[in-house]
């Protein structure tokens, strides 16, 4: 079986892909003849496992996205693996400590993201407060005939806002917050010397003592289902929760029972706890604005993640230290 490269006289780096990365075509466009890619999707006749015994055993740098997770019986078919580079700021999918006792390191996407979901975040924001979705629905159905007033929204400026999660994304949503005039709270693992904001060392703190919720963390077993009934309550009947984080930071079931039951203001969703499924009673929610995981989808970040992607294999085949390795 011929593989992408081959018979083309060059002696280029093999990368295995899979998935394959939404960046993958950019990549692929911007840096051409960078690798020699295995793909094993242009091969649906063979399993995975099958593919990988036969074309990748001496593969050293695999290329993937969040979808699938890296699982043990796939690092099993991957004995000369020793890079993984991820097109994503989160590394849920990737078993860190299996990786790390086979001598495999990681690169992720570190800051690539940050300005283009720190946007989303305040957009979707907005979109909740001022009713911009529903506006738009309202206009398209044209309901005026029936319903003369359209309901009224609620001013961003000066809100009381609580950001969980102060790292790099947490940090530029309350740069472009701080624009409107409002007031910056977090919760975060540790207190930021350097940060003037107020600090709450739990969740439920900083939702009493705000009007939005703005989720920026990972997801770990620490943060799996930390916003839960208790925290949405306190929050308020005013309330309003963004998520550009994790689906799963959030108990869905109780913030869609926190909604319909009128115990939250609102809610934009840019992530969900079971995606791709996403719960059908949110649809028709006029207070809910929902984004299919698009935070991240520009032009830029995907120009970006891809530069990162290949400035990270460089360095790998160079023996040069990664330019964004995954530590934690």
């Amino acid at each position: 079986m011929a593989m992408e490269g081959e018979g083309e006289g060059k002696e280029v780096p093999e990368v295995l892909v899979l998935g394959p990365p939404w960046v993958f075509s950019t990549l692929e466009s911007q840096f051409p003849n960078k690798f020699r890619y295995l793909k094993p999707w242009l091969f649906p006749q063979l399993p995975l496992h099958q593919f990988l015994t036969s074309y990748a055993q001496s593969t050293q740098a695999l290329l993937m996205p969040v979808i699938p997770l890296l699982n043990s019986a796939t690092l099993d078919c991957l004995p000369s693996l020793k890079l993984v580079v991820t097109a994503s700021a989160g590394v849920e999918h990737l078993n860190l400590a299996d990786l790390r006792g086979r001598g495999i390191a990681v690169a992720y996407a570190g800051n690539v993201f940050s300005e283009d979901v720190a946007d989303m975040a305040v957009g979707l924001l907005i979109d909740v407060l001022r009713k911009v979705s529903a506006g738009d629905r309202f206009v398209k159905q044209r309901l005026q005939p029936t319903k003369l007033h359209f309901p009224l929204g609620s001013k961003l400026s000066g809100k009381q806002i609580g950001i969980v999660g102060l790292g790099k994304i947490g940090t530029e949503v309350a740069r472009r917050l701080e624009g409107f005039g409002c007031t910056i709270s977090y919760n975060s693992r540790t207190k930021k010397p350097l940060v003037s904001y107020s600090y709450y060392s739990n969740v439920h703190e900083l939702a009493t003592n705000c009007e939005v919720l703005i989720i920026c963390c990972g997801l770990t077993e620490e943060t799996r289902h930390m916003i839960n009934r208790e925290v949405m309550l306190a929050l308020g009947k005013d309330g309003v929760i963004i998520n550009i984080g994790r689906g799963a930071v959030i108990e869905e079931k109780e913030m869609i029972r926190c909604l319909i039951e009128g115990e939250i203001g609102g809610a934009g969703l840019d992530v969900f706890e079971f995606e791709p499924e996403i719960p059908k009673q949110l649809f028709t929610l006029d207070n809910v604005v929902l984004s299919p995981h698009a935070a991240i989808t520009t032009h830029e970040s995907f120009g970006g993640m891809a530069k990162l992607a290949v400035e990270n294999l460089e360095a790998f085949f160079s023996n040069k230290p990664l330019v964004s390795p995954y530590l934690a």
